[in-house]
């Protein structure tokens, strides 16, 4: 049937009003605040009369659908339960939604600004729209709906009380965490701390073969979260595969600053845990050199500790492994959004002569990062569901925050994201000296995840230009975490590789010569290690060195144990 002239022109002004309402709401929700005052964002003037038109249209075509029959549910996995197609209404709303937070994003795009201005603006748009979902309100989501009738309120019950522990504990639950126990089926590879200070404790793990390699690994994971990341279970345990290879393998366990570490800073962590970490499993191990790898945060603080070393014509290290690791901080990826001089200068007043930053803010940051898959993903089903989230070790870890302290933090954040100094010849002084990390001329195995929101991939692919030594890098699947913790007994995902070796100035490049490779690329950097590895001798029979180092206690340690 052929609607009414007058209902079509209604509905249209019907619209027409609501965009201009849109409009002046965008525009409050996107003032950019400077100096002095807020700045009322401008906008290409033909992008958003084309996105008025499209707006309209689109609008009166779902209205006049809304009108007789329910429209089709928009394809979005918060939609997908059939509840959504079988309530007309829901259906509708949620159409509703996906139509206005698509003309957000199209706005968001259309503002004329600096690049930093627009970044903070689509951030802002999308923290907004993905908390107005419809699936987040009990009153909006049919599915909470028919479960809390199912259920006779049980399931709205047992969502208060999940909201009310929540609450308690200062953060959403994204798993069953009364599964896991760390050094019982999470961190369970067999090991001992050999070594311990007020900053890290030093694990080293029973051989799983009868000979190891000459030059020992050691593994430096970032400060900002712990160390069994790398050793979840035994079945996706970098740490346990490294030592069914033959390394004679260490990892720095940090330990969870409370008020007494809280003058410590950035030099602290490098030269009394990282280069100290490196003096004693040379002296463990009797090696005049060791191989190293940094995991993100612990990339940058190993290759900082390197510099030092080679300011003071000292070369412990005989290769480095940077997985997701950040040198050039020219591009932050979405991080970016959150620093101007203006924070930092406000994070330095807050901390930067002492103080912590808490574990749950960090965590909430990076949290809301992704905020549709790890804040409101749970909200509806925690609390409007009642449900208990599975178990899966790798939330387990990602909700067992550390906190930082805050001289290390205002540090970082000044030097890196803000300033970018770390690639700048001699422009930092650490631990008394003037570093430069471009003239580190060693062999590099840098690894990046393809979707990584933390360390883009250009970002890690930018390492390859800033060390002048042999590299090889590598690109996975997937991304910071999922791309990194990718076993290859599970034969999932893929990872690219460059056959001839070739680094050229972009990654597009890269890719262009890149094979794509099914599985794990753990297999790769096991092969490109062991060639860096020196001979095998056997295995040593006890932990530690008879006469200095003794086994302390098994792994995974104290301080993994220790809250925030």
């Amino acid at each position: 049937m052929t609607p009414d002239p007058l209902w079509t022109e209604g509905v249209q002004q019907f619209f027409t009003d609501h965009w201009a309402k849109a409009m002046q709401n965008f525009a409050q929700l996107s003032s950019v605040p400077s100096e002095k005052k807020a700045t009322a964002v401008q906008f290409d003037a033909a992008k958003l009369q084309q996105l008025q038109q499209q707006y309209i249209d689109q609008a009166s075509r779902l209205w006049s659908a809304g009108v007789g029959t329910a429209p089709e549910v928009p394809k979005d996995k918060r939609f997908s339960g059939e509840s959504w197609g079988k309530n007309p209404l829901a259906a509708f709303t949620a159409s509703a939604y996906m139509l206005n937070a698509q003309a957000l994003a199209g706005m968001a795009e259309a503002v004329q600004a600096d690049e930093k201005t627009r970044q903070r603006i689509r951030f802002a748009v999308e923290q907004w729209v993905a908390a107005m979902s419809p699936s987040n309100f009990l009153a909006l989501n049919p599915e909470a709906q028919k479960k809390a009738i199912e259920t006779k309120g049980e399931s709205l019950t047992k969502g208060l009380q999940n909201m009310l522990q929540d609450m308690a504990k200062g953060y959403v639950s994204m798993t069953d965490e009364s599964v896991f126990q760390v050094g019982k089926n999470v961190a369970t590879t067999e090991g001992a701390v050999v070594y311990e200070n007020d900053i890290f404790q030093l694990l080293e793990y029973k051989p799983l073969t009868s000979k190891v390699y000459e030059r020992p690994l050691l593994l430096v994971p970032p400060c900002i979260n712990k160390f069994y990341i790398l050793d979840l279970q035994p079945e996706n345990s970098l740490i346990r595969y490294a030592v069914s290879q033959g390394q004679r393998t260490f990892v720095i366990s940090w330990r969870n600053p409370d008020a007494s570490c809280a003058q410590l800073t950035w030099d602290d962590y490098i030269e009394r845990a990282v280069i100290e970490a490196i003096g004693v499993v040379q002296e463990i191990a009797d090696a005049e050199q060791i191989n190293a790898l940094g995991f993100c945060v612990g990339g940058t603080m190993l290759s900082t500790a390197l510099a030092v070393l080679a300011a003071r014509d000292q070369h412990p290290v005989a290769s480095a492994t940077l997985l997701t690791t950040l040198l050039d901080f020219s591009d932050t990826g979405i991080l970016d959004v959150f620093i101007d001089d203006t924070f930092v200068r406000s994070r330095e007043l807050q901390m930067g002569k002492g103080g912590l930053l808490k574990g749950q803010e960090l965590a909430a940051t990076f949290s809301f990062l992704r905020p549709n898959d790890l804040v409101w993903n749970y909200v509806v089903g925690n609390y409007l569901k009642g449900e208990t989230p599975p178990a899966f070790d790798l939330l387990y870890w990602n909700s067992d925050s550390t906190n930082l302290p805050g001289p290390w933090y205002a540090w970082y954040l000044r030097n890196t994201y803000l300033e970018n100094n770390l690639i700048q010849p001699g422009k930092l002084t650490v631990c008394g000296e003037a570093v430069d990390v471009t003239t580190l001329d060693l062999p590099v195995y840098i690894y990046g995840s393809r979707e990584d929101h933390i360390v883009p991939i250009h970002a890690s692919y930018a390492a390859t230009h800033v060390l002048p030594g042999e590299k090889r890098f590598v690109m996975g699947a997937s991304g910071h975490i999922a791309g990194v913790i990718n076993p290859p007994a599970k034969n999932k995902r893929s990872h690219w590789i460059r056959s001839d070796g070739a680094l050229p100035e972009t990654l597009e490049e890269w890719l262009g010569g890149a094979e794509e490779l099914p599985g794990s690329w753990w297999t790769d950097w096991a092969e490109w290690l062991k060639a860096h590895a020196g001979k095998q001798i056997p295995a040593p029979k006890r932990y530690g060195k008879d006469g200095k180092y003794q086994a302390i206690e098994n792994a995974p340690g104290r301080y993994v144990l220790q809250k925030a």
